[in-house]
């Protein structure tokens, strides 16, 4: 039985139909990437699914007993002393009778925050967007649910939190997540589903495997709109002959033609595409920045430390790091709004500069959305041509209706379109964009990365999708920790060829008593390593090479498309089998570091 039916769900929101007849089985085992355009009703499908917002009709039927956690798009954290407590009340772990299961609820918790980085007993309060997203994660995970709902869960994480999340899901539950990203749906997902004009389609495979099939519908739905459009055409023109029309036999003709115009006005036109273009306006000197052993620190924390770096008219540079690393920064800096500590910062000649703002802190919540773009005139410059606001606004899909609508009343996505239209409305050659991928549809997302491509100026860019990165960059500039930044030549993917293999972190010593923890009284104890523990100690490697090739292996099969079809037993014995792999490596790595000490601090013989 699937963990999850629906069948001919109906919602709505107005008079907007977001679930019009629409059908959907979940699988145990399965990874499901849910995409869609802004606003199609993708959360809220999310929260029918966990039962938290009802259908207006059709049938939502769910395993008995069946386990699910969702986590929004901006987790809230209930408030308490700490995070940890905060977490246990959000997860329900408090109200647990069993005094052992939620001593091991409350450890896993523990466990999955150490991973993502979270500390538990800081301040909920004072987190960070990031900060409340990787803990509302960590307690998901932590809680082990048959059913996994995931709302944009790679906003606000960085690359490092990104590849962590994906290891877990590929080890993890059933799950279902909405993401742009489309890299993160090409590792993790064994199927794709469509919410398209309140239809559910759903597609085998990733990402790439839907790209292609998407792009033959397409085809085909075009060809057969037109061929109906062509045929309506016709009868049209034959129902204007009047008497011919009027005799008995060509009743059903009239009928057909009926029911063909019924059909045409009730047909759903697939929603309009953003609109983009850019101006350049006048070419920048050739020189854009020139920075000389540059360093900036803040509360003696070095962010950027001794950074030589020229930017030339034209590159196209990506900035990555993990959160905190100092992107934002390194962006002011550059651009000469930010002094540096030590160092020098020249900027070149002619520069006319466009900042897309993270937070969006440039926007006016209280602004009209014609007044965002153009302050006090209802026309804007684009390309050489004046155009009207409205007509302008139209081409961000916002109908006329809205545009004298707040700023305050737009979702995120819209904010975002909002942003790019105000920053598209007039000529910049340096164009600056922090974290413009948020929010955004898949749709509109490949349609930024086409017009940037076309784009004449210089761009500097700070963005955690890898894709976006790879099909936009020329050259990446990395946080390297310890306010250290280098250059790369290419994309993503180049960056991740080149940058030196990160070096695996020692083992913890194994946990002593305090007995054993007592000053050793005989040093030759750690002397010569025995026959067998030398015997174990050259073994190890290739043991934990073994291992790891299963590892990988083993992860990879569960990673293809058609994964979930190996049956719930199989599913269950992989995840086992994983999981214990993972516990072997942790052993040997603490053995081989034990080992290895001892023989390398050991008198030769």
């Amino acid at each position: 039985m699937a963990l999850v039916a629906l069948a001919d769900a109906e919602l709505a929101f107005g008079l907007h139909p977001l679930l019009d007849g629409a059908a959907l089985a979940v699988d145990a085992g399965e990874r499901i990437g849910l995409i869609g355009r802004n606003g199609s009703g993708k959360s809220s499908l999310l929260a029918a699914i966990e039962g938290t917002l009802p259908l207006d009709g059709g049938e939502l039927r769910r395993r008995d007993g069946l386990a699910i956690q969702r986590v929004e798009q901006e987790p809230l954290l209930p408030a308490a002393a700490t995070l940890r407590e905060s977490l246990c009340a959000r997860g329900g772990i408090d109200g647990v009778a069993d005094e052992r299961e939620r001593w091991r609820l409350v450890t896993r918790l523990g466990e999955y925050l150490h991973r993502f980085d979270a500390d538990p007993d800081s301040d909920p309060g004072s987190l960070s967007g990031g900060g409340r997203k990787r803990a509302a994660l960590a307690l998901a995970l932590a809680l082990d649910p048959d059913l996994l709902l995931l709302d944009e869960p790679t906003n606000h994480l960085d690359l490092d939190g990104i590849a962590l999340l994906e290891d877990l899901l590929l080890k993890g539950p059933t799950c279902i997540v909405i993401t742009h990203d489309r890299a993160f749906l090409d590792r993790v997902a064994t199927r794709i589903v469509e919410l398209d004009r309140g239809l559910l389609r759903s597609y085998p495979g990733n990402f790439a495997a839907y790209e292609r099939r998407k792009a033959e519908e397409l085809a085909a739905e075009a060809t057969a709109r037109r061929k109906f459009d062509k045929y309506w055409a016709q009868e049209e023109v034959w129902i204007r002959q009047g008497v011919e029309a009027r005799r008995t036999r060509n009743e059903g003709r009239v009928r057909r033609l009926e029911e063909l115009r019924r059909l045409r006005a009730a047909r759903l036109e697939r929603a309009g595409d953003v609109k983009l273009s850019l101006d350049a306006g006048e070419r920048s000197g050739k020189l854009v920045a020139r920075l000389e052993n540059v360093g900036k620190a803040f509360g003696g924390e070095p962010v950027v430390r001794d950074l030589t770096l020229t930017v030339m008219r034209g590159d196209r540079l990506g900035v990555v790091g993990p959160n905190g690393a100092g992107k934002t920064t390194l962006l002011r800096l550059i651009l000469g709004q930010l002094a540096p500590d030590a160092g020098t910062v020249r900027l070149g000649t002619g520069l006319e500069v466009a900042y897309f703002d993270q937070l969006r802190e440039t926007l006016d919540p209280e602004q009209s959305l014609a007044e965002a773009i153009s302050p006090g005139s209802d026309w804007v410059e684009v390309g050489g041509r004046r155009r009207h606001v409205v007509s302008y606004l139209g081409d961000f899909l916002f109908p006329s209706a809205r545009a004298q609508s707040p700023v305050r009343m737009l979702s995120g996505g819209e904010r975002n379109r909002l942003l790019l239209a105000r920053l598209f409305a007039r000529p910049a050659n340096l164009l600056v964009l922090d974290e413009p991928t948020n929010d955004l549809d898949i749709e509109s997302l490949e349609l930024l990365e086409a017009t940037l491509q076309e784009y004449a100026g210089t761009l500097l860019l700070v963005s955690h999708d890898r894709r976006f990165l790879d099909n936009v960059v020329t050259q990446v500039i990395a946080a390297e920790g310890g306010g250290r930044w280098r250059e790369y030549v290419g994309g993503y993917s180049d960056w991740i060829r080149q940058r030196p293999s990160p070096e695996r972190p020692p083992a913890a010593p194994p946990k002593q008593t305090p007995a054993a923890a007592a000053p050793a009284p005989k040093p030759a104890a750690r002397a010569k390593l025995s026959f067998k523990e030398s015997r174990d100690l050259a073994a190890l490697p290739g043991e934990i090479e073994r291992l790891e090739a299963e590892q990988h292996a083993l992860t990879a099969s569960m990673g293809s498309p058609d994964y979930h079809q190996q049956g719930t037993a199989q599913i269950k014995a992989d995840r086992e089998r994983l999981a214990a792999i993972e516990r072997e490596l942790e052993e040997k790595f603490a053995r081989w570091a034990e080992l290895d000490a001892r023989a390398s601090t050991s008198p030769t013989a």
